[in-house]
């Protein structure tokens, strides 16, 4: 048996992140040995199609595993999968290592690394700065904190995971860092909106306009990826509104704990929470055009 295959992985959270990157490790050569997810058929499927555990308990998904990724919503699911009173996953997790790539805040964190550390496991951050398509094709981004042996020893599954990884210190600190990715997008992706918006508003030719845009300062990643889905109305979910909401909601908390004033994140923040105010939060962050573009706003 290889060193892959003799690695045990199990699985918290197979959403559409979750279950396509333990898609991509089997195929890799690894183990994956179970899967849990709140959503019991999500798991149940997912188990049956890469023949392991579908656990019925989190403490199940610890006893199978070496290693346990998890990939959860916010801050009450970290806190709830690693320290409910009734079942956990830190119930008998002496040697066991804990690889956490949701994004929540830094705080977070440093409790799950503490109480696992106080269970004999370890707990290393490994944010995401990618999509679905980059979990299924193994080309993750990854912003990696945590006790660096640790994250070394899990280095040939990150690999495996990922295209590019970069550690940024002691835990903490990659939850910071994805933060501000996550603010930085999130305000280009509202200032998009708005450009187009208005061009529109303006009788203006909007695949005129984007070439344009291409070519000078008005560029940006989410001109490539979401600006012909914000003209086409086209907002099939990769990253939703409500995460993008609880994202820039991390961004401005930590801007308030150092005082520093960033208008445009509380501006960004405000119309991606209206989003999900007017029923929008599932649809993709370029369903932000919705609020911008006139004669939009309706399902």
């Amino acid at each position: 048996m290889s060193d892959k295959a003799a690695t045990k992985i199990g699985m918290v959270g197979v959403g559409r992140m979750g279950a396509n990157m333990a898609r991509r490790l089997e195929e890799q050569g690894f183990t994956v040995s179970a899967v849990f997810d709140v959503r019991r058929e999500a798991a149940a499927e997912l188990a049956a199609e890469l023949k392991c555990l579908a656990a019925e308990k989190l403490s199940d998904v610890t006893a199978a595993s070496d290693y346990i990724l998890t990939i959860v919503t916010d801050d009450e699911a970290m806190r709830t999968i690693f320290s409910a009173p009734a079942d956990n996953l830190l119930k008998d997790a002496t040697g066991k290592v804990f690889i956490n790539f949701a994004t929540v805040s830094p705080q977070i964190h440093l409790e799950v690394e503490a109480a696992a550390n106080h269970a004999g496991a370890a707990a290393i951050e490994a944010c995401m700065a990618s999509s679905i398509t980059q979990a299924r094709q193994g080309t993750l981004y990854l912003i990696l904190a945590g006790n660096q042996a640790v994250v070394e020893k899990a280095c040939p599954m990150l690999e495996a995971l990922s295209i590019a990884r970069r550690y940024v210190g002691p835990t903490g600190r990659a939850a910071q860092v994805k933060a501000l990715v996550n603010m930085v997008m999130n305000i280009n992706t509202a200032g998009l909106a708005e450009g187009l918006g208005l061009g529109e508003a303006l009788g203006l030719d909007l695949n005129v306009l984007r070439e344009i845009f291409s070519q000078t300062g008005a560029n940006s990643r989410v001109l490539e990826t979401d600006g012909g889905d914000m003209q086409s109305r086209e907002h099939d979910c990769y990253f939703s509104a409500a995460h993008a909401a609880k994202d820039s909601g991390i961004a401005v908390a930590l801007a308030h704990e150092v005082e520093v004033p960033v208008p445009l994140a509380e501006a960004t923040l405000a119309q991606y929470r209206l989003m999900v105010t007017k029923g929008f939060g599932e649809l993709d962050k370029s369903g932000i055009a919705e609020l911008t573009f006139k004669g939009r706003g309706k399902k």
